[in-house]
């Protein structure tokens, strides 16, 4: 096992709240959000980033479990700040989306209808299949991933959402 590389990691994380807040802005959501987002994008990507560098996983597993792990830390930051964990949840997870693999997928399809060589068309469709099934299970595991905890601790988030109506009132 290599040694841990505590900077590429926190370097990870960075970039990855930096990412998170600019789409959790898009979204317009309460301001108290912006305090969570950061943390919860950093977290996930940097436990991401770990499971694939160091501990070899896939890149669709690590994404499952680091989605996981952002939707239970999300619970918490709901619990905390009384929104649903979807308003932190949701924003900390888009830059976990592998648009890498979305893109060569697209430039593949695009070299494919240029060629009429079909020994490049084999090349371009292995490179089409490959990166937009990669893509597709990545974003399935984020799916899930997040979902579980929503699931598992549905009552407390709707309580939590519930408190927050009763405060407005």
């Amino acid at each position: 096992m290599m040694s841990l590389d505590l900077l590429a990691i926190l370097e990870d994380g960075l970039f990855a709240a930096i990412a998170a807040i600019g789409f959790a802005a898009v979204s317009n959501p309460p301001r108290k959000s912006f305090i969570y987002v950061p943390i919860l994008a950093a977290l996930g990507h940097m436990f991401r980033f770990v499971l694939m560098s160091y501990l070899s996983f896939e890149i669709a597993v690590a994404s499952f479990f680091a989605a996981m792990l952002t939707g239970f830390v999300g619970i918490f930051f709901a619990y905390k700040a009384r929104y649903p964990s979807e308003v932190f949840s949701f924003p900390a997870l888009l830059p976990m989306i592998p648009g890498m693999f979305a893109y060569r997928s697209l430039l593949g399809m695009i070299q494919f209808m240029r060629t009429t060589d079909e020994a490049l068309r084999g090349e371009y469709l292995n490179v089409i299949l490959s990166n937009a099934i990669t893509a597709a299970f990545v974003m399935i595991s984020l799916g899930i991933g997040v979902a579980i905890p929503i699931f598992i601790f549905y009552r407390q988030s709707f309580r939590m959402t519930r408190a927050r109506e009763e405060e407005r009132r």
